[in-house]
């Protein structure tokens, strides 16, 4: 029978380090470093669990304490290494937002890319925000335009003084997962976004026009202004192996209600000779822009996540 740790303290995970998991710890927010318990198995703890601890939960230089309890996660991020691949990995655990971070220039921006993130997050229960870097080098609107139809908020940023207390404001009181490619800025971002943190910021090969990975693993940082953002490492590929193609239309509720009439088997692709959303966009019972954006998610889970 397993001990009940009725004592245990409880914490949140906010980098996970070789075995090694840091903890934010109490009232007054000191930093554990902790181990888990044989039973809870490797990998079964990720940044942003909600945790109990027991041991020494001093804060102490050379101090450990051991993770006994995992709570009930309220949302999961995932992706595989590509479209085949049946393992999962949890990136992180219990955020309310995923804000995908892209360039405007310096690397170009991949939309496909972003569209995969969006799914993701649709998947996981988690509110996208899109984020546009380096507005300074190139014009934000064809992004902005290409994903107003899926009503997804938007921010470009040059990281001015405006345009940093309006991603604040945006940021304030959540606890945000930020993705992007390397080389989109989104170091200098989490850089500007918490003083001090010091994340290592890379640079864009001019040859390939990508960026080098800086960040080997996701961490949670504390913003002074109430909330958390998760930096995580810049990623080349999303894959979505995990994703019910099928549970996409549950993010557009407008959209559903006109499948209904869709013919029995319909998967709602522009491919379907038949389908309801054809004759609603038709009828302007729908947006055919809107209509369009939900179909490029639902084609991106068929595309190789190289892309």
């Amino acid at each position: 029978m397993r001990p009940a740790h009725r004592n245990a303290t409880p914490g949140m995970v906010t980098a996970v380090d070789r075995g090694r998991y840091t903890c934010v710890v109490g009232d007054d927010e000191r930093i554990v470093v902790a181990i888990t318990a044989r039973e809870l198995g490797r990998k079964a703890v990720v940044v942003g669990d909600r945790v109990d601890l027991v041991g020494d939960v001093s804060g102490q230089e050379g101090s450990l304490a051991r993770i006994v309890r995992v709570h009930p996660r309220t949302s999961v991020l995932r992706r595989t290494a590509d479209d085949d691949d049946p393992v999962e990995r949890v990136i992180v655990a219990n955020a309310s937002h995923l804000m995908i971070v892209t360039s405007i220039a310096d690397p170009e921006p991949r939309p496909r890319l972003i569209d995969r993130c969006l799914v993701a997050a649709y998947d996981a229960g988690m509110t996208p925000l899109l984020c546009l870097t380096k507005s300074d080098l190139g014009d934000p609107a064809e992004l902005r335009r290409r994903y107003a139809p899926l009503d997804v908020p938007t921010v470009a940023t040059s990281l001015d003084d405006d345009a940093r207390a309006e991603l604040q404001g945006t940021l304030r009181d959540r606890t945000t997962v930020l993705v992007g490619h390397s080389g989109v800025g989104k170091s200098t971002l989490v850089n500007s976004l918490v003083p001090g943190s010091d994340r290592a910021i890379g640079e864009v090969n001019v040859v390939t026009g990508r960026g080098r990975h800086t960040s080997s693993s996701a961490v949670a940082l504390q913003l002074p202004q109430g909330g958390w953002v998760i930096d995580t490492p810049g990623i080349r590929s999303f894959g979505l192996a995990h994703v019910d193609p099928g549970a996409f239309i549950e993010a557009f509720p407008d959209l559903a209600a006109e499948t209904e009439r869709c013919p029995r088997g319909c998967t709602h692709s522009s491919a379907e000779s038949e389908c309801a959303l054809d004759d609603a966009v038709a009828e302007r019972r729908l947006d055919g822009e809107r209509v369009e954006s939900y179909r490029r998610l639902l084609a991106s889970r068929e595309r190789q996540s190289g892309d």
